[in-house]
């Protein structure tokens, strides 16, 4: 007997048995923690559960052929470089944020990526203050999930563990994260019930005082102290259908008591005053089988020099963000590249030094060599959007040059950076 036949329906049927979990981390998340109480969320999942919850990772990776998950800079395979010349090709991803404004705080206060959290426990930099939720992977991230859905509005609920309680959260701030909401195996699945969302205390007592932003497929809603009902449709072509099954950059800028709120590429909303206690402090929520990552909160914002004669010496940014290892820029940069282009356009005399940075992470020779693509690859983006190729050079510098210690994920996140130095 042929045994070939036998083997191709074996493999059809695994692979029907696993086609609705595959787009459901949050079922993977409750598999590995069913067994945890609320009181010991940090103690290590149950190992044979979290086997089978490796298995059903690895089958999701090879459906969909994530990248390999890699802290900053520590492959040594060295990167690609990237066209520094006159004439760069155009990334679409890019051209869809060209009118993007957003720029990110100065200084970074804090930042998750849940990299150094074990798979089925809860992240060890943050603070559980209702439901449940477990870190775990999913399209080759490590993200948080909630591990109770069984319902639209089960939700888990944490605050980031600062130096202090409360009162860290700055005058003025951003705050960022990525979210993704896979559509279920079952069609009858209201996706409105899957969404992610912040808080922000004036006081804190949980939930006192606090202004509450929720994204989900269906809609944007913001609810404080001025405003009862500030719920949004998504505009048309991203809500809904259009929404499920991709990633999505949620970003926030505060500053004198206003909030600006971006979806992608799209100044989404804008609060004209915040109207409370104060901002103290910060919490997300997530729920249903929603995904978080990437969380990042930095002091400052909205740099202020567009329309006036530059004098500093430089510019330090760190809103120009690349992919892994790799010399890319991720389209949310695009806010800071267009403060520059436009920096230059009303100081036509003036000239840079493009110089790229990089935290301790891998090879320092490794380091070096991608620091120099990045910087290129910035004065590529720069000459696509109109700048001189004449006006701008470039220098790479590892990881010699830390502006902080590499001991901390906030101090490394401050090390990578993109400098524009005055020549």
């Amino acid at each position: 007997m042929n045994k070939y036949p036998f083997f191709i329906l074996v493999v059809c049927f695994l692979a029907g048995s696993v086609q609705a979990q595959v787009n459901d981390p949050s079922q993977v998340g409750k598999d590995a923690a069913t067994n945890q109480a609320n009181s010991d969320m940090n103690n290590a999942a149950d190992k044979g559960v979290n086997k089978a919850e490796q298995s059903v990772g690895n089958l999701f990776k090879k459906k969909n052929k994530p990248a390999k998950t890699d802290s900053s800079q520590q492959k040594q395979t060295p990167a690609q470089p990237q066209d520094s010349g006159a004439n760069p090709s155009p990334n679409p991803a890019l051209s869809a944020y060209d009118n993007y404004d957003f720029i990110p705080g100065e200084t970074i206060l804090f930042t998750e990526d849940f990299s150094d959290d074990q798979k089925g426990e809860f992240p060890a930099h943050w603070h559980l203050c209702y439901g449940q939720g477990v870190v775990t992977d999913f399209d080759g991230k490590k993200v948080f999930a909630l591990t109770e859905a069984e319902h639209g509005d089960a939700a888990v609920v944490m605050e980031p563990r600062m130096k202090k309680k409360s009162g860290y959260m700055p005058a003025n701030f951003t705050v960022e994260f990525d979210m993704y909401v896979p559509r279920a195996a079952n069609a009858d699945d209201d996706i409105r019930g899957h969404w992610a969302g912040l808080n922000f205390y004036g006081t804190d007592e949980l939930f006192d005082s606090y202004n509450d932003l929720s994204v989900s497929p269906e809609k944007l809603e913001f609810y404080t102290a001025l405003i009862s009902d500030g719920s949004k449709q998504l505009p048309d072509g991203m809500g809904n259908e259009d929404f499920v099954n991709k990633w999505h950059h949620i970003a926030i800028a505060y500053k004198n008591k206003q909030m600006k709120i971006y979806l992608d590429q799209i100044r989404l909303y804008v609060v004209p005053e915040v109207k409370d206690a104060g901002i103290n402090k910060f919490g997300i929520r997530v729920a249903g089988k929603c995904v978080v990552t990437n969380i990042r909160i930095a002091e400052g914002g909205g740099m202020n020099m567009l329309g006036q004669k530059f004098t500093d010496a430089k510019i330090v940014t760190h809103g120009i963000n690349f992919d892994i290892d790799k010399s890319t820029i991720k389209p949310e940069s695009m806010g800071t590249l267009n403060m520059i282009v436009q920096i230059m356009k009303d100081n036509p005399d003036l000239k840079f030094d493009v110089e790229g940075f990089t935290d301790n992470s891998g090879n320092p020779a490794h380091n070096l060599t991608l620091s120099e693509q990045r910087a290129a690859a910035v004065k590529a983006q720069l000459v696509l959007m109109g700048v001189s190729g004449s006006r701008l050079t470039t220098k790479g510098f590892g990881d010699t040059k830390p502006l902080s210690d590499n001991n901390t994920s906030e101090g490394k996140a401050n090390n990578r950076r993109v400098e524009f130095v005055k020549m």
